[in-house]
């Protein structure tokens, strides 16, 4: 499904180079669950965004089925990235004067869904999640916990193929962050969603098919 041919990363400082990513090759079969594990530092969040058409590589190829991520013009990857791939991060990225609903919405109106469409995925997501009862409650009114079940309720309510996790319970307390790990694997079981996370933890790691180990911006 995604593969990564010889994909390099660097920033320019002073008159040398900083590089985070070097020479990577990887391929990420559809349905999988993977965790990337490394040290702070070793270039896995920059992997992630790489993956998740945030950033760009310096060098080498990203096909996403099949084809050329780099060749594409603006508007097909802003299709790829509006439609394919769904985003969790650890600080929720939640838009503190939207209401849950509001929140969860968001990536619709993007894709310029019709307004009953809307209405009926977004009830759908709720119902699902048991957060019906909060729809109208603003992010700074939930737990941590409930506000990272809204952020992956906004991932997948687009229905995408592939969900990118940067250190998704990084900000939760043990018995969140199992709640949240159980739903990933429930997503990427039932809903057969590839998953793609980044983690310093090794219970998080256990809950995936395989651990990708970087250091140094390689791929061990």
């Amino acid at each position: 499904m995604i593969q990564l041919r010889h994909i390099s990363k660097h920033y320019p400082v002073g008159f040398g180079k900083n590089e985070i990513l070097k020479d990577v090759d990887l391929t990420i079969f559809e349905g999988e669950f993977v965790s990337i594990m490394g040290p702070s530092g070793s270039g896995k969040s920059t992997l992630l965004h790489i993956l998740g058409l945030l950033e760009e590589p310096s060098s080498g190829d990203y096909l996403f089925e099949g084809e050329l991520v780099n060749k594409m013009n603006e508007k097909k990857r802003t299709q790829l990235h509006r439609g394919s791939i769904g985003f969790v991060f650890q600080a929720y990225h939640l838009i503190d004067e939207l209401t849950v609903y509001e929140n969860i919405e968001t990536p619709l109106l993007y894709k310029n869904i019709p307004g009953a469409e809307r209405k009926s995925r977004v009830a759908d997501v709720l119902d699902r999640f048991n957060m019906v009862a909060k729809k109208d409650l603003f992010p700074n009114q939930l737990s941590g916990g409930q506000q990272q079940l809204v952020g992956i309720a906004r991932a997948i309510v687009a229905e995408p193929r592939v969900i990118l996790a940067d250190e998704p319970t990084g900000n939760l307390h043990s018995d969140q962050a199992r709640v949240i790990m159980q739903l990933f694997k429930h997503l990427n079981e039932t809903d057969k969603i590839t998953i793609i996370q980044v983690t310093h933890s090794e219970q998080n790691a256990a809950f995936g098919h395989r651990v990708i180990e970087i250091r140094d911006g390689k791929i061990q």
